[in-house]
C-alpha cells in the first residue's frame, strides 16, 4: 500500500522523494504492529519503543531541512533523471527501485521485532545499549552537519574553529573529521543491533555456535548495508564534482567507520 501510494504520488507530483518522506515512519509502524500481533510481548514492545525513537529524531531532521515540502526532492534523484534519458527506463527504476524496492526494504528492517521469543535476556539489553549508543551517534552526527550548514550560508553564526571547513564548503571537523559519514556508519549500525534482537529471541541469550547468530531476519540489515556502499559513493562523486578539496579528504578519512584520520593532506583511502 505505501509503495502504490509513493508510486501514484511521483506521477501526480513529479517528486520521486515520497519514499524518503516515510522511510523514518514505515519501520516504526511496522514494528508496532507486530507488536500487536505479539500480544504486546516485552521484546516486540521495546523494539517497536526503539524504531519509534529513531523514526521521530530522524523525522525532526528531515523536517528541518524542508524534507517534507512538496517539490523538495532528493538532489540525488534529478541528477540519475539525466542518466537515465529513457522515460520508458526511468519509469521502470522507479517501480522497481524507488518505490517497490526501498519499501521492501523498510519492511525487512522491522522484520526482527515480529520474533518474540522467550523473556528478555542479556542479549536484549546488549542490543538496546548498541542501538542508543549509535542513534546518539547519529543525532550527533546530524547535529554537527545541521549547524555547519547553517553558519555557512548565514544562518547561525560562524565558528571559528570551522574557518577551514567554511573555506572548503563541506565539514570535515568534530565526527566528520574520523569518518566522512559517521551519521551513515550509524545509521547502519543500529539495524544490525535491531536484528540482534531476533537472536536473543531465538537463542534465548547469547548463542554458542556461529550459526546461532545467523537467521533470515538479518536480511533487511544486510541489504540496507549493501545498499549504502553504492548510494554512499554516489553521494561522493557528487561531492567531488562540487568541493575541488573533497578528493583530498577522501584520501585521509575513512568513509563509514570512525577511524583515526591522517589529515587533509594524508593518504590513507
Amino acid at each position: 500500500a505505501l509503495a502504490g501510494f509513493c508510486l501514484a504520488a511521483s506521477w501526480a507530483t513529479g517528486d520521486h522523494s515520497w519514499v524518503d518522506r516515510l522511510w523514518s515512519i514505515a519501520p516504526a509502524v511496522y514494528a508496532w504492529l507486530a507488536a500487536a500481533a505479539a500480544g504486546w510481548h516485552p521484546r516486540p514492545l521495546l523494539m517497536a519503543g526503539l524504531a519509534t525513537a529513531w523514526g521521530l529524531r530522524l523525522s525532526y531532521n528531515f523536517y528541518r531541512k524542508g524534507g517534507y515540502g512538496i517539490g523538495e526532492e532528493d538532489y540525488r534523484w534529478p541528477v540519475l533523471r539525466t542518466r537515465i534519458t529513457n522515460p520508458v527506463a526511468w519509469q521502470l527504476f522507479n517501480i522497481g527501485f524507488i518505490c517497490g524496492f526501498q519499501h521492501l526494504l523498510l519492511w525487512l528492517l522491522a522484520a526482527p521485532a515480529s520474533v518474540p521469543g522467550g523473556d528478555l535476556n542479556a542479549l536484549d539489553a546488549l542490543a538496546a545499549a548498541i542501538f542508543l549508543a549509535l542513534f546518539v551517534l547519529e543525532a550527533l552526527a546530524d547535529e554537527q552537519q545541521w549547524y555547519f550548514q547553517q553558519s555557512k550560508h548565514g544562518k547561525a553564526l560562524r565558528r571559528t574553529d570551522l574557518a577551514a571547513d567554511y573555506r572548503r564548503g563541506f565539514l570535515s571537523s568534530g565526527l566528520f573529521r574520523f569518518s566522512r559519514h559517521p551519521n551513515f556508519f550509524a545509521e547502519q549500525g543500529l539495524w544490525w543491533a535491531f536484528y540482534m534482537f531476533s537472536v536473543a529471541a531465538g537463542e534465548g541469550g547469547f548463542p554458542t555456535t556461529a550459526a546461532g547468530w545467523l537467521n533470515p531476519n538479518a536480511l533487511g540489515a544486510t541489504v540496507l548495508t549493501i545498499l549504502f556502499q553504492g548510494s554512499t559513493r554516489f553521494t561522493e562523486e557528487l561531492s567531488c564534482l562540487k568541493y575541488r578539496q573533497y578528493p583530498a579528504y577522501q584520501a585521509c578519512t575513512s568513509m563509514l567507520i570512525p577511524l583515526p584520520s591522517r589529515g587533509m593532506g594524508g593518504g590513507r583511502a
